[in-house]
């Protein structure tokens, strides 16, 4: 299916994966000495607040119709509890940069589900994009695995958070509730909330003996106001106006940044598997935004939802 981006969408994209890229390494300096759920949960609640602001500010009603309220527990279970549990506690175990790789292996799931469940036909150039993702899984799931202080746990836990996140995406595209992203963003992240802050206290309540330190509540404070109230609403602003793997491929430039970014700001020390495997999602990542020979515009991208 051809797709075209506006100008102002690439710029949104650009903002996305910066924001995005930089997080990895500052939610691994959050989480470091801090129980893992519990500073996430900590930032999800600001962002709730952040986001009613935010609403109100713009004089949106928050009101969702009963009809709307199963299929809204789906996407927030997708989209943002399952992902935000299992990331989290992936990111404690790995380092950054190899926690956004594998992270960002959704597309992947997002393109098997589709085709597996939904019965979608994918371009050859995508399925490039597919192989060339699931060669970076294959070599870093093979490192965590042969080393002598490797995560495999951790790796798993971030392959099972993408492939919740790819089955989001597809759903995210197919919703039937109409509206503003920002009262939709809202409520999902509500869910998450109450579903996380349960969680916390079953898995982390021991944990509960001091209040953030600075690090830690920079960190917190990144993601309420940049990652919940920017990147999250241009996330699903790109999910709505691209096809799912389109979409999700567009993306793959953040964990390149996260890599970087944690080599910069944690002095990592990635090995050649990491490398390697940036070079397999540069290729994915090229499958969706070299331009197409002849691309007509895309009968989807002035419908977005603002």
């Amino acid at each position: 299916m051809p797709f075209a981006l506006s100008r102002r969408d690439l710029l949104l994209l650009l903002v996305l994966t910066v924001l995005w890229g930089l997080n990895w390494p500052v939610m691994k300096a959050g989480v470091r000495e801090f129980p893992p759920l519990t500073f996430r949960t900590i930032a999800m609640a600001g962002g709730v607040v952040l986001l009613a602001a935010m609403a109100r500010s713009q004089s949106m009603s928050l009101r969702i119709e009963r009809r709307d309220w199963r299929e809204l527990a789906w996407l927030a279970l997708t989209n943002m509890t399952g992902w935000y549990v299992l990331s989290i506690y992936g990111v404690a175990l790995l380092s950054s940069g190899r926690a956004a790789i594998l992270g960002y292996t959704m597309p992947v799931w997002t393109a098997v589900l589709g085709f597996v469940v939904f019965r979608e036909r994918l371009a050859p150039r995508l399925l490039l994009g597919i192989v060339s993702a699931a060669a970076a899984i294959t070599l870093l799931l093979a490192s965590e695995i042969g080393a002598l202080t490797g995560r495999p746990v951790g790796a798993l836990l971030m392959l099972g958070a993408a492939l919740i996140w790819g089955l989001g995406t597809q759903l995210m595209r197919r919703r039937r509730i109409r509206g503003p992203v920002i009262v939709l963003t809202f409520w999902m992240l509500v869910q998450a909330v109450i579903v996380c802050t349960a969680v916390a206290w079953l898995l982390e309540r021991d944990r509960w003996v001091r209040a953030p330190n600075a690090v830690e509540w920079g960190a917190i404070l990144y993601n309420i106001f940049l990652v919940f109230g920017v990147c999250q609403l241009l996330w699903f602003r790109l999910a709505t106006i691209l096809p799912p793997v389109a979409s999700s491929l567009s993306v793959m430039m953040i964990p390149v940044l996260g890599l970087f970014s944690g080599m910069w700001l944690l002095n990592e020390v990635p090995t050649w598997h990491d490398f390697a495997a940036l070079g397999f999602i540069l290729v994915a990542i090229a499958t969706v935004l070299w331009p197409a020979r002849s691309a007509p515009a895309s009968p989807v991208a002035g419908g977005a939802v603002r």
